[in-house]
């Protein structure tokens, strides 16, 4: 940071005093017979005031276990929300084709959840339009993983979108509910009471 100001140390220190205070938490992994991906992505629109980019976020399990997850600033200015939306879907495919370079077999095609019915539209309809040219190598990507039936991008209602937790400020209830999703939870060692 060039310049850091108050609201930039009171910003450090809440982010200090939530890491210390859930010291005892971590990523719980699970042995898993399935070998498919489930992907959430959400993207805020223009949450930078300083730069109007948007914040992307997603997480991807394979299987029962979380196997990626980034929260990240768009490298480039999104001019819709359905815009900001889709570059998120299209980070989260990206995982699929690692995994066939790998040599990992999946069982079904990706699911790809998203809370914007234009960016899932978007998925499906390979006509570009006027509007949507700037976007068109992510457009390509995802609609050429559609068509080959390897990804299919669904609407999930807002309240179920827990990529949210990766590009916006939640009430703590939610917070604790999509951390939770996550498989984020307290150690075994302490009882429920003391997390």
């Amino acid at each position: 940071m060039h310049d850091p100001r108050e609201p930039y140390f009171l910003s450090l220190k809440r982010i200090l005093h939530y890491v210390r205070g859930n010291l005892d938490y971590g990523l719980h992994l699970f042995s898993s017979s399935t070998t498919n991906l489930v992907a959430y992505s959400d993207a805020d629109w223009a949450g930078c005031p300083t730069t109007r980019r948007s914040t992307s976020g997603y997480y991807v399990f394979f299987g029962n276990n979380l196997l990626s997850w980034s929260s990240k600033r768009q490298s480039t200015l999104s001019r819709s929300s359905a815009e900001a939306e889709y570059r998120a879907v299209a980070e989260t495919c990206w995982l699929r084709n690692l995994l066939r370079e790998l040599h990992t077999p999946l069982s079904s095609a990706t699911l790809v959840y998203c809370d914007n019915v234009s960016a899932v539209y978007l998925s499906c309809n390979p006509v570009q339009h006027q509007r949507t040219k700037h976007i068109e190598i992510d457009i390509h990507f995802v609609t050429d993983l559609v068509v080959a039936g390897q990804v299919r991008v669904l609407h999930v209602p807002s309240r179920y979108q827990y990529a949210d937790i990766f590009t916006k400020g939640l009430p703590l209830a939610l917070f604790k509910e999509f951390r939770s999703s996550l498989s984020v939870r307290c150690s075994s060692a302490l009882t429920a009471e003391e997390c």
